[in-house]
This record gives C-alpha cells, sequence and structure tokens, in this order.
C-alpha cells in the first residue's frame, strides 16, 4: 500500500444467497412476491392512516412512518438480491456498495428510534391519559420523529466514514446479498481495530439506549395497567402494547445479532439467514402485525374498502 487514502479495488461483486440455478429461481420468486406484499402492505398502511380521519392520532403517526421505514429498508436490500438471483453474480462500485449501507443503516437505525418513540407514546396514553394530548401534541411528535431520523443519519454516517477508510486491495467477492459491513471488513488489507470496532459501538449504543427507554416504559405500564380493577380494562390497555411489543422482540433479537454480538459467534451462512429475516421478513410483518391484531385499523380498512377510497 502506498498511501494512506490508496484503493486498488473499484468494484465488488455480490456472491448473493446461493449458487444453486434452481434454488435462484425458488428464491427469485419467493423474494418478488415477499417484496410485493411489502410494498402493498405499508403503502396501504400509509394511505390507510392519511385517509382515516379516526387513525389521525399520534401513535398511528408513528405507524406510518414505521411503515414508510420498512419500504426504505427493504427496497435497499431486496431489489438489488433480486438482480443477484437472475443474474448470478452482481458488480457494484465501491461508491455503490457504501451507499447501499448508508441506507440499509439509516433506515434500520431509525426503525430502532420509532420504536421507542412508540413505546414512550403508550407510556403517555397509559400512565398519563388525562396530559396525552398535550404531552403529545402535533409539535412534540414532529420534534420526536425528526429525532429518529437524526439518529438514523448520524449512525449511518459512522458506518459509511468508517467503510470509506478502509482500504481494499485483494479479493473483492462479497459474500452475503448485500453491502453489509463485516463482509467489506473480511475484505479489506488495511486492519485499524477502531474503524472495525466503531460500527459495532454506534449500533451498540443505538439499540442499548432503544432498549432502555422501551423497558422503563412499559415497566410502568405494567403497574399502572396492574393498578387497573376491571378485567377489560387491563386487557384493553395490554392489547394496545402487544403489536408493539411483538415488532420490538423480532427486530431487536435478529439486529443485536448482527451487529453487536462478537463476529466470531456466528458462520456466513448464519449472517445471511438472519439478514434475510430483518431486512425482508420483518417490513413484510409489521404490517401484519399492526393490521391483524388491531380493531381501529381493520375498522378503518374496512368502511375505507366499502367507500372505495383506499386508492
Amino acid at each position: 500500500m502506498s498511501g494512506k487514502n490508496y484503493t486498488a479495488v473499484t468494484e465488488f461483486f455480490i456472491l448473493g444467497l446461493t449458487d444453486d440455478p434452481n434454488l435462484c429461481v425458488f428464491f427469485f420468486v419467493i423474494f418478488l412476491g415477499i417484496y410485493t406484499v411489502i410494498l402493498l402492505g405499508n403503502f396501504s398502511i400509509i394511505i390507510l392512516i392519511q385517509k382515516s380521519t379516526q387513525l389521525h392520532t399520534p401513535m398511528y403517526l408513528f405507524l406510518s412512518h414505521l411503515a414508510f421505514v420498512d419500504i426504505g429498508f427493504s427496497s435497499s436490500v431486496t431489489p438489488l438480491m433480486l438482480m443477484n438471483l437472475l443474474g448470478d453474480i452482481t458488480s457494484i462500485p465501491l461508491q455503490g456498495c457504501v451507499a447501499q449501507l448508508f441506507s440499509v443503516v439509516i433506515f434500520g437505525t431509525t426503525e430502532c428510534f420509532l420504536l421507542a418513540v412508540m413505546a414512550f407514546d403508550r407510556y403517555m396514553a397509559i400512565c398519563s391519559p388525562l396530559l396525552y394530548s398535550t404531552n403529545m401534541s402535533t409539535r412534540v411528535c414532529t420534534v420526536l420523529i425528526s429525532l429518529s431520523y437524526l439518529g438514523g443519519c448520524a449512525n449511518a454516517w459512522t458506518f459509511a466514514g468508517c467503510s470509506l477508510n478502509l482500504s481494499f486491495c485483494g479479493p473483492n467477492k462479497i459474500n452475503h446479498f448485500f453491502c453489509d459491513y463485516s463482509p467489506l471488513v473480511k475484505l479489506s488489507c488495511s486492519h485499524v481495530p477502531f474503524i472495525e470496532m466503531l460500527p459495532s459501538l454506534s449500533s451498540g449504543f443505538v439499540i442499548t439506549t432503544t432498549i432502555i427507554i422501551i423497558t422503563i416504559s412499559y415497566i410502568y405500564i405494567f403497574f399502572s395497567v396492574l393498578k387497573i380493577r376491571s378485567t377489560e380494562g387491563r386487557s384493553k390497555a395490554f392489547s394496545t402494547c402487544t403489536s408493539h411489543l411483538t415488532a420490538v422482540t423480532l427486530y431487536y433479537g435478529t439486529i443485536t445479532f448482527i451487529y453487536v454480538m462478537p463476529k466470531s459467534v456466528y458462520s456466513t451462512d448464519q449472517n445471511k439467514i438472519v439478514s434475510v429475516f430483518y431486512t425482508v421478513m420483518i417490513p413484510l410483518l409489521n404490517p401484519l402485525i399492526y393490521s391483524l391484531r388491531n380493531k381501529e385499523v381493520k375498522g378503518a380498512m374496512k368502511k375505507l374498502i366499502s367507500t372505495k377510497h383506499l386508492f
């Protein structure tokens, strides 16, 4: 290496999920169908919330942004994965690789913050119902949403900055279906511990902070619900939280496995499987979780379909 910023490799090849032609066809059909459902499901939630006046509340405002983030999250990965399944090996320039990584991280991190904000919203609704409209005003909601996106940008810049400071001079085949940070580090010729660890530290801080917010919110919610005397009241209060808790459990379980745990704990194949789950399956599951278990969403959907105003 003749200089600090010298980069011999300017293009990478994405190896994808598998090199088996039969499996490629099978996966292409499956993931094309999943991606179509993701777009339809999340766009439907956004449109439904915009058109239904009964859903013009902070909880559903945050849910509409979660749906938007899920669309961006999946769209950062799935189209390239589908191209790879059709074309065997897909090439991508270094700048494109960093751009994809930036996009994945910004949407993934924003989802963490939005899930924390949604937990805080449930805390305010259940623990301080009389002050809810004041504490969760339009201005407060706008600030919380803006901070979520800013937090996503900050973490994404950490990943992108560290990636641009890596030097590549040898193999240029990424054994993954998108440009994730860990495979890039494995291909790097420069091994600077701080640069390699900084994204994990940054992601660990985001995950830890948001988990603390979610945990504290639900501790207060739990004790507040226990004070409700009627069984029906307790059941109704818990029902507003089950969908969110399900989404939190699925999402945080997978991203913690990938971005916080030591890389020696799991293999490349395990990395791919878990990555498919949080980049493709969770954006598919979130609309189902929040619609099938939510009477208000189902009621608004039926009303709009009956009046033919959904699309």
